[in-house]
């Protein structure tokens, strides 16, 4: 197939498949999600992936009816329906088909959706060119939720500058970005925000931390300002489809690149690492 659509156990290509009216992803964005890449039929850190999402359905209370294995295993048979060796594997679970009512509908099984399409894998030299907003997001951002819509804004301002990325802040101290997290690097020291409510625990980011020990560069998890930022040797955003990715522009203005060694040796780090777990 050239991509793959998977709801409730039914499969077809994407724009062919179709879904409930009454879903609650439709009417509230009640549902979680969790993505990652694959390469030669191997779903990067799925495991790590599907863990996440797990804790995400608990944290809003949706029974998902089936366990980790079980998923992963559903995962791992659709990969190799895809005729692509780099793919996007996205999955998300509503809380049900029920009819509109803001209380949870009672009885009602999750739904499971799956979409698998080609994505070629982009390379680590290319410099972001990021802005930044206010972060109006609601206080959940530990959940991968499909509510969406504020990074949705963020992420077409950021387009609409010929920019990459958003980076979101709370007043001055900086959360993430629209679609990934951000971290600075400052006189050898990783500062990265620390995982609570205000974040998504990127699985990315874990890994850049994991880099970083590795290579004994001391890492930081405490809030960092918008000074910092805008003062940061460099300026890292991290996400499951981009892995290390270095800003030259933010607002407009220079920055970044007063560390370009440290930035060659986390981004070789974690690229070994990722050409080693799919047998690249």
């Amino acid at each position: 197939m050239q991509n793959l659509g998977y709801y409730n156990g039914k499969i077809g290509l994407i724009e062919e498949m179709m879904i409930p009216m009454n879903d609650r992803a439709c009417y509230f964005g009640d549902g979680v999600y969790d993505a990652t890449c694959c390469k030669n039929g191997v779903i990067y850190l799925l495991e790590e992936h599907i863990d996440r999402f797990f804790n995400s359905a608990g944290l809003m209370r949706i029974n998902l009816g089936y366990t980790k294995a079980e998923l992963a295993d559903i995962l791992n048979s659709l990969v190799k329906k895809v005729d692509a060796d780099e793919l996007f594997v996205y999955w998300q679970a509503s809380r049900g088909t029920a009819k509109r009512n803001h209380i949870f509908p009672t009885g009602v099984p999750s739904n499971l959706y799956i979409t698998i399409t080609p994505a070629p894998l982009k390379g680590t030299d290319h410099r972001l060119k990021l802005i930044t907003r206010e972060d109006t997001r609601f206080l959940h951002c530990n959940v991968k939720t499909i509510n969406l819509l504020p990074s949705v804004m963020a992420a077409q301002e950021a387009e609409e500058a010929g920019c990459d990325e958003c980076v979101l802040h709370r007043g001055e101290r900086v959360t993430e970005c629209a679609h990934s997290n951000v971290s600075i690097i400052k006189n050898g020291i990783l500062k990265t925000h620390p995982c609570d409510h205000y974040i998504l625990p990127g699985i990315a980011r874990a890994h850049l931390i994991k880099a970083c020990k590795k290579l004994c560069i001391p890492v930081d998890e405490t809030p960092f300002t918008m000074d910092e930022l805008r003062d940061a040797d460099e300026i890292i955003v991290t996400s499951s489809s981009k892995f290390f990715l270095c800003a030259d522009e933010l607002d407009g203005k220079p920055c970044g690149g007063k560390a370009p060694e440290l930035t060659s040796a986390l981004c070789k780090e974690i690229m070994d690492e990722f050409h080693s777990y799919v047998g690249a």
